[in-house]
């Protein structure tokens, strides 16, 4: 479960029985995970699913607009500084392929779950790219909250394998009678 804002409930997890307006059956199964900015709106787009992704998109754009800003005062101070073309060459260079970089592996994430050691070894390129990542935000907000299609089908999983699961039983199985 989740608060209006996307933070997720820390005390169960996943999976569980279901919550009030999570889209989870009724009767008990698996919750949907909450995602950021969305909570678990994405399942059924309600609860201003549209107008969450609209303010996704526009601000994660408004973001990288100001972060250029920002970077072009830095580059302004090299320029000032005399450091030479060489530097401002590898600086920006920096940038550009960090920011590369940081775009396909926030898009790739949208799509597969990636492991926690190779993002740990990857947390400064990430940071100086942090262009390509509110761009990634940015476009995939366009067709769908961030994330949505990863969680969407990991929820389907969970779903039809707890539907398997509660439609296999049938009856007390202690009731049943035992051949002799």
């Amino acid at each position: 479960m989740s608060d209006e804002t996307g933070t997720p409930d820390t005390s169960a997890g996943s999976v569980g029985h279901a919550a009030e307006d999570d889209g989870a059956p009724r009767g008990g199964g698996p919750r949907p995970e909450p995602l950021r900015f969305f909570g678990t709106s994405w399942v059924n787009h309600d609860h201003g699913y549209a107008a969450r992704r609209a303010g996704v998109a526009v601000g994660s754009l408004a973001a990288a607009a100001a972060s250029c800003l920002v970077l072009r005062f830095a580059f302004e101070g090299i320029r000032i500084a005399e450091t030479g073309s060489f530097v401002t060459v590898l600086v920006v260079a920096m940038f550009a392929i960090c920011s590369a970089l940081a775009f396909r592996n926030t898009w790739e994430g949208f799509g597969k779950r990636h492991a926690p050691q190779r993002q740990a070894s990857l947390r400064g390129l990430l940071a100086i790219g942090f262009v390509g990542s509110l761009l990634a935000y940015f476009f995939r907000a366009l067709t769908e909250a961030p994330g949505e299609k990863l969680h969407r089908e990991e929820y389907e999983k969970a779903r039809e394998a707890h539907t398997r699961r509660t439609t296999r039983r049938t009856g007390n199985p202690s009731k049943k009678k035992r051949r002799r």
